[in-house]
């Protein structure tokens, strides 16, 4: 069995390789690490999962001279992708601690000022993507003049994602006497053909054919339609269980729509794509890995960026586009000897696409029934929510709806003026009865007043009440020669003056 110091690294690194957990080479690192010890250019094709990172890494540092420290970066790894660029460093990281080396990162998504001040300070070992690296060249920030080892990670996809232009700008910008290592899941002669001119002489190390795929992931597919699929993959996780599955999206807008659906099922999922900033990305994949999340739905431009061990399953919820999308999203499980799980939605437009797949990995991939999807079922209930949505937008059924509307305000409006019409003849009928009430008790004091005027005569305003008071004055006014008119009503003057009046008679 080879062991990492059977392969030449010193002593420092071969510390660093057990910090780093490694136990015995993988093979394209057995394969790799001499030739880049010796110096030499290399053209490396591996699967995804096969220690790509340390097969450059260790070899890469070992040769780096920490005598030969400079401002400007000794090493230079370029990366298509932030996420990548991280895994790298902490690989490297760990390496450069023990040789003594400075390590930095330079990627887009974040303020370039404060990577221009780490520059500035001096680097050994500079991991970029291509297009921030760009930006820094354009400011002056950095300087490749010094560069003596070049990497180029992922090769094939940056060619694919139209950085080729990038990438020569940025290899003009180095010493034509650097090595250079060039590694990739894939290599095919379209890509070699691009980069030829980059390299000088290059050793081969092919571990992998193009388009094989690991032996230990169990392949199928699932024929459903695309308004399906939300109901197959509930189905699936349902069956499988949801910790740890990775689903893949074909577009942004799909992944963010499928981590939408499956939050509101109840799952802890996150969305990872280009549009996500660093430390979104950065924040979803750390949550992913530390199990608080459950379900990352990703695209495929980070398709290779997702470096987490002991993934359950991967899902293409959309067919990719590229056949090789295919075996680097298949690639996040089943690593490192492990059993891994992957199965791909087919709607029937799909097909080409399958086809294509299918010829890659040169054999067929099986269908496969999951439990608990009924598809005439799951068609009836699409149908239905179908039915649903499409009230909300067919100008008819919206032109009922709001006809309808009105008519249950005006008929809304008729029962609330019919309460307030109610209430006001309550009221009427109230004050109604009140005045009626009043009107009745007026009468009754108007005889009772009658009846007291019969026997008496109604005392003046102001008048005294009193017997007495009566009694003085009409006193008064005999005494002052007046007399009074009419009978006197005094107490015991009525009788008197019958008395008088009888005894007068008598005497006539």
């Amino acid at each position: 069995m080879t062991t990492f110091a059977d392969l030449g690294l010193s002593d420092s690194v071969l510390a660093a390789v057990d910090k780093l957990g490694y136990t015995e080479p993988t093979p394209v690192q057995a394969q790799s690490i001499p030739l880049a010890l010796e110096g030499r250019d290399m053209i490396a094709a591996a699967k995804t999962g096969t220690g790509k990172t340390a097969a450059f890494s260790l070899p890469s540092l070992d040769r780096l001279q920490r005598a030969d420290r400079k401002k400007a970066p000794a090493m230079l790894v370029i990366t298509p992708t932030r996420e990548l660029a991280m895994q790298i460093q902490e690989v490297c990281g760990v390496i450069a601690k023990s040789r003594g080396l400075r390590v930095a990162n330079v990627v887009g998504g974040v303020k370039i000022e404060p990577q221009i001040d780490r520059l500035a300070r001096g680097v050994d070992v500079l991991i970029a993507t291509p297009g921030r690296l760009i930006d820094l060249m354009n400011q002056k920030a950095v300087d490749l003049s010094q560069v003596q080892i070049l990497v180029l990670d992922e090769a094939d996809r940056m060619l694919d994602m139209g950085f080729l232009p990038s990438v020569r700008r940025i290899v003009e910008a180095t010493p034509a006497t650097r090595q250079t290592l060039l590694f990739s899941a894939t290599i095919d002669k379209g890509v070699l053909s691009q980069v030829d001119t980059m390299l000088n002489d290059p050793a081969i190390v092919q571990i992998a054919a193009k388009g094989e795929t690991a032996d230990t992931v169990d392949q199928y597919i699932a024929r459903v339609p695309h308004t399906l699929k939300p109901d197959l993959l509930a189905a699936l996780l349902k069956e499988r269980g949801a910790k740890r599955v990775i689903v893949f999206a074909r577009t942004r807008h799909r992944a963010d729509a499928a981590c939408r659906k499956l939050k509101r099922a109840g799952y802890h999922a996150e969305a990872i794509h280009s549009d996500r900033s660093q430390n979104q990305r950065k924040r979803a994949l750390d949550n992913f890995a530390a199990g608080t999340t459950d379900i990352l739905v990703a695209t495929d431009v980070l398709a290779r960026g997702i470096d987490v061990d002991e993934v359950s399953y991967v899902v293409n919820y959309d067919v990719p586009v590229q056949a090789e999308d295919y075996v680097h999203r298949i690639g996040r499980t089943g690593r490192a000897g492990a059993e891994g799980f992957a199965v791909t939605f087919v709607a029937p437009e799909n097909k080409p696409e399958l086809a294509a797949i299918e010829k890659l990995i040169k054999r067929p991939i099986p269908e496969i029934e999951v439990p608990g999807f009924n598809l005439e079922e799951a068609a009836e209930a699409a149908a239905a929510r179908a039915t649903r949505a499409n009230a909300k937008h067919d100008p008819e059924l919206a032109a009922a709806a709001r006809e309808h509307a009105k008519k249950e305000k005006h008929r809304a409006k008729e029962k609330a003026r019919a309460e307030e019409d109610a209430t006001e003849e309550r009221q009427r009928s109230t004050r109604k009865k009140k005045a009626a009430k009043n009107s009745g008790a007026a009468p009754t004091a108007g005889r009772a007043g009658s009846r007291a005027g019969a026997g008496s005569r109604p005392a003046a305003k102001g008048a005294p009440r009193s017997g007495a008071g009566r009694s003085k004055k009409a006193h008064g006014a005999g005494n002052a020669g007046g007399g009074r008119k009419g009978p006197d009503l005094r107490p015991g003057r009525a009788h008197r003056a019958a008395v008088a009046a009888k005894r007068g008679g008598r005497k006539g």
